[in-house]
């Protein structure tokens, strides 16, 4: 019989292949079958953590339907964030915490989603409840996603629970919480290495809306300026994308972890609404953000407002 596979979703960051290792884990112990995979390479940051902890990268994978007919999904559901024939196989659990849309199943399923700011702090719950013990590594990987996704806290997607699970997580992986938190950050700041086709897909999601098909990426960086020195080469990537994939609109946000703040770069059409969403005016395909870190909480709401309002 084949394995399970635990993924999570496309363009994956330190949550999604956190969470799927430490959530394949769990299932491992609980008696299942399970492998983590990916659906992509880590980022340096993720890398980072891997390396911390002594792990290596799960296995990447673009489909899964010539491998499994089983899988449990982590860190999303959207199917067109998911493996490319999802809908071919049987999703047996998701565990996540992000908005639930353009997902069905055929069967019932396990379904964990929760408003906290890290699918790894639900599955630390998970390990709690089944009572099995968390391997020093699996405790690693999952605070340096807790941190990944709150940006060491200062994302307003962070709750109560996420700090919490944090600093139980750092004393089981044997770290110092806020200096262990700055370097795996910054590690995943070194952007000049990377061509602007690799800097877009780093962290890029697509999301329908109102019958539109917009791309966002995130990028983190302690010096937008660095960012933005490429905006043509940024913009010409950008628009080769949208003609490969379909996209009617490409929007990247270069977040300053540092100072928690966001610098806009938008191509393609409509533009007004993403005007209204931020109540700002594009100068240069470009607009400031201030505060703006989160692109679940302060980005997708926003947008989805205004083009299904």
């Amino acid at each position: 019989m084949s394995k399970i596979l635990v993924f999570g979703h496309q363009n994956p960051d330190t949550d999604a292949i956190g969470a799927a290792i430490a959530f394949a884990n769990l299932q491992n112990q609980l008696g299942k079958d399970c492998e983590a995979v990916a659906l992509g390479t880590p980022n340096e940051e993720t890398q980072f953590a891997l390396d911390t902890f002594g792990l290596a990268a799960p296995r990447v994978i673009d489909s899964v339907a010539k491998e499994t007919q089983e899988v449990m999904l982590v860190d999303h559901n959207e199917f067109q964030q998911s493996a490319a024939d999802i809908a071919d196989v049987t999703v047996l659990a998701v565990v996540d915490h992000h908005r639930i849309a353009n997902f069905e199943t055929a069967n019932p399923l396990y379904y964990r989603a929760e408003p906290v700011g890290c699918t790894s702090t639900i599955v630390l719950k998970l390990y709690k409840e089944n009572q099995v013990e968390i391997p020093k590594a699996i405790a690693g990987i999952m605070l340096s996603a807790i941190i990944s996704d709150t940006l060491l806290f200062k994302s307003p997607t962070c709750t109560d629970e996420d700090v919490a699970a944090a600093k139980e997580l750092a004393v089981l992986a044997g770290v110092e919480l806020e200096a262990y938190g700055l370097d795996m950050l910054k590690a995943g700041t070194n952007l000049g290495t990377k061509s602007a086709a690799e800097l877009l897909d780093l962290d890029a999601k697509s999301f329908p809306m109102g019958g539109k098909n917009i791309r966002i990426g995130q990028v983190n960086t302690v010096d937008l300026k660095e960012v933005f020195d490429r905006q043509s080469e940024l913009e010409a990537a950008m628009k080769e994308s949208m003609s490969a994939n379909g996209y009617d609109l490409f929007l990247l946000v270069a977040t300053d972890i540092l100072d928690s703040n966001s610098e806009l770069l938008v191509v393609g059409e409509p533009i007004a609404p993403v005007e209204a969403a931020f109540n700002t005016t594009l100068t240069n395909n470009r607009a400031f953000l201030p505060g703006v870190v989160s692109r679940k909480k302060q980005i997708v709401p926003q947008l989805t407002a205004v083009f299904e309002g």
